[in-house]
């Protein structure tokens, strides 16, 4: 199973989960009426059509006939995509250290075409170095066993195996100043992941800014956000919100867009790459 195919299972979700609830609000069922008819609850109902949950094809079959959908060719499409979606993600191998609220978000990740950050706290996963993330995990973990640390570890650097990948997504990420300042891990680590940076940014598919302190205060001010854009045309763009033992996933066309404003300033307040090239190696040559 590749990594496009399994976090590919999670848009699939989302996707049969927003069609089911487009057609049962078509015909005006709540979602209490359609959980009675799967022996499930309202918000069983309600996580199937955020799609945060697998599916099983006989509740996928009696929601259907329940929403009056009895032409054969979109049953059978619906059918193919609730089986797509129950695909298990290659990360389902790190269940004994991944939080389940997490991994939806890893799916996503591995399925957008486009992902743009902000970062304030520290460097973004996706572009940690190994060491750097062990400080990381360390520093947020006290006390934790050097093996589940060591696994967290292991999973932060698999994700980013996909920003080299033949279909790497395009990657824009704008890091304020104090997560570059922010020491983790000691002298050496802080200067090998700034020289990271700096060669990452050099990649074809990688945009990196840098918010320095010198601008004051900035669109950003609500704190760090991912936006994540699909190839999928029907998938609408989410919004990730992580938070201490839990995440929100915006979809929301106004919210989104409140996100996209903040990120659209963010990118035009920022030194461009070039500059910000030029900052970290000046950040670099201080550390």
């Amino acid at each position: 199973m590749s990594a496009g195919e399994s976090s590919g299972s999670v848009v699939r979700r989302i996707l049969l989960g927003s069609q089911l609830r487009r057609l049962r609000e078509s015909r005006g069922i709540t979602r209490e009426a359609a959980g009675y008819s799967i022996r499930a609850s309202e918000s069983k109902i309600s996580r199937m059509e955020l799609g945060r949950v697998s599916f099983k094809a006989r509740d996928v079959e009696d929601l259907l006939t329940l929403y009056g959908v009895t032409d054969e060719a979109e049953r059978d499409s619906l059918l193919g995509l609730a089986r797509e979606a129950n695909v298990a993600g290659w990360w389902h191998s790190y269940g004994d250290v991944l939080p389940g609220w997490f991994q939806t978000y890893i799916g996503l990740e591995g399925a957008a075409s486009l992902i743009r950050i902000y970062e304030v706290q520290f460097v973004h996963g996706l572009l940690q170095t190994e060491e750097y993330a062990h400080a990381v995990v360390a520093r947020g973990m006290p006390g934790a066993p050097a093996a589940e640390i060591d696994r967290r570890v292991a999973l932060r650097l698999a994700r980013q195996k996909a920003l080299v990948s033949e279909r790497a997504p395009r990657f824009h990420a704008v890091l304020d100043e104090a997560a570059l300042r922010r020491p983790y891990g000691g002298r050496e680590v802080m200067r090998a992941q700034l020289r990271h940076l700096i060669d990452m940014s050099e990649q074809p598919n990688i945009t990196l800014q840098v918010m320095p302190f010198s601008f004051g205060g900035h669109a950003g001010e609500s704190g760090a956000f991912t936006m994540l854009r699909f190839p999928e045309s029907d998938l609408s763009d989410i919004v990730y919100l992580e938070q201490l033992t839990s995440a929100l996933y915006l979809d929301k066309a106004e919210e989104v867009a409140q996100y996209e404003k903040a990120m659209t300033r963010l990118h035009e307040d920022s030194p461009g790459p070039e500059e910000s090239r030029d900052l970290l190696r000046g950040l670099l040559q201080l550390a």
